[in-house]
């Protein structure tokens, strides 16, 4: 269960986060690449969680109201196949798109051979990606979100909707099922054996 402590160690710096967030300065425009934001984000005071697309710097943090939720998910994890193999499901971790692209999403899973791969330095863009949607996003900012994941070579999104208490599953940016209520979500293909009752979720 090391792997599920280290993910409630980052829930909560994530918590401390919200609690305590960081002033940071004035947010640069003229950044073009990912190396030149995570060059700028290097420089001492340029602390916090961004994702970066296409010179737009986007401040990313956890919500309170939503550890339950990611709480919830990473338990299921710990019960998958996937889990057992040392694949991983963490929250806000880098995932890299292209040059001009680096999203955080709330939930990433990456594999075996991808988290050795970060561990060499690699870029990697994660295969299934989950976000919570926060009351401030608008529609076409999550539409953004799901183009970018796919584009990266995401086979798999999940959009939770905590207030409609409904999951958006993504197959590719234009094919989506809406799941709630009593109905049972599966990550497959990705994770065939990661599923549960939507109702469970915000039980």
């Amino acid at each position: 269960m090391r792997e599920f402590g280290i993910f409630i160690a980052q829930l909560n710096r994530k918590i401390a986060m919200i609690s305590n967030p960081a002033a940071n300065p004035a947010l640069p425009t003229h950044l073009q690449t990912v190396e030149e934001f995570e060059q700028w984000q290097k420089q001492p005071g340029n602390d916090g969680s961004f994702e970066f697309v296409r010179g737009r710097i986007i401040p990313k943090s956890m919500k309170q109201d939503e550890i339950d939720i990611a709480d919830f998910l990473a338990r299921r994890f710990t019960q998958t196949n996937a889990y057992q193999q040392k694949h991983i499901l963490y929250p806000e971790l880098d995932s890299y798109v292209d040059a001009t692209r680096k999203r955080i999403p709330d939930l990433s899973y990456f594999t075996a051979e991808q988290w050795q791969a970060i561990r060499r330095g690699e870029r990697v863009n994660t295969l299934f990606a989950i976000e919570i949607l926060s009351d401030s996003e608008s529609h076409q900012e999550v539409l953004d979100k799901i183009q970018d994941y796919f584009d990266g070579g995401a086979q798999l999104g999940w959009y939770i909707v905590p207030k409609h208490q409904k999951i958006y599953a993504y197959t590719s940016p234009d094919d989506s099922t809406v799941i709630k209520g009593q109905q049972t979500i599966s990550a497959s293909p990705v994770l065939p054996d990661f599923q549960f009752t939507v109702a469970d979720l915000f039980a």
